[in-house]
């Protein structure tokens, strides 16, 4: 489980995130929802110890990031809005990179890349270096690295972004999978047809704050519409930066 509780990040006189709360359960989709510029991958980086909160308090399985940072790392799978993955290694050799970080032995290490390059579709380009992959192929390899270790929490910024149809569909029956074996994944997103189709919560983010909060179904009354883009324009006050 992941909770955050009102965080607050500046960067100079820019306010990137104001008094921001979520909470993500085990065996649940969280949806952070905003145009871009938001204040959602800000958010996303302090829940992951990448960014300290000037004021705030981020808890993973009851773990304080700002005092146990390195445990709350162990407790996270991250795929980050940039993939930051090592273009001269291979699709293996970054993930098996990723599970020695994480202090698995070597036996676990063989054994789960193998399962997450078999679950993934990943065996065709396994050997060869990532220079050069689709964004399909990038966000898999991604995506491994990050599961590599097993986590119970995962945070997911962008999944999607610039993949084709199919690669989309892929990714979405994933992550659904991830929440079926109980973890608390948190799903960001600008386009709210991905957060509507995957989400069981959805946190909406304007300017730095949470605007609303709740189910799709939720937000669609809290809004008075029939229409989730319409309800998203309303709760944020604004279409600048809406990506249908």
């Amino acid at each position: 489980m992941i909770d955050a509780q009102d965080l607050r990040k500046t960067f100079g006189d820019v306010v990137a995130v104001d008094s921001v709360s979520l909470s993500a359960a085990d065996g649940q989709i969280t949806g952070i929802l905003g145009p871009n510029g938001a204040g959602k991958t800000t958010t996303m980086r302090m829940i992951s110890t990448l960014v300290r909160p000037d004021s705030g308090r981020v808890r993973v399985d009851g773990r304080d990031a700002s005092a146990e940072p390195a445990e709350v790392r162990r407790r996270l799978g991250v795929l980050p809005d940039a993939r930051g993955l090592y273009p001269r290694l291979t699709a293996r050799e970054n993930i098996e990179y990723f599970g020695r970080l994480q202090g698995l032995d070597e036996s676990t290490l063989r054994d789960r890349v193998e399962r997450l390059l078999e679950r993934l579709d990943l065996g065709g380009v396994a050997n060869r270096r990532v220079h050069g992959f689709s964004q399909g192929e990038r966000a898999k390899v991604a995506i491994a690295r990050a599961l590599v270790h097993e986590p119970r929490n995962v945070l997911l910024d962008e999944p999607t972004n610039g993949l084709d149809v199919m690669s989309t569909r892929a990714m979405r029956e994933l992550i659904r999978g991830l929440r079926d074996e109980g973890k608390a994944v948190v799903f960001c997103s600008h386009v709210m047809q991905e957060v509507s189709a995957l989400c069981d919560t959805i946190v909406v983010v304007a300017r730095g704050t949470v605007v609303a909060r709740g189910t799709s179904d939720e937000l669609l009354a809290q809004a008075g519409t029939d229409s989730l883009e319409d309800a998203f324009v309303s709760v944020i006050g604004t279409e600048e930066g809406l990506v249908a």
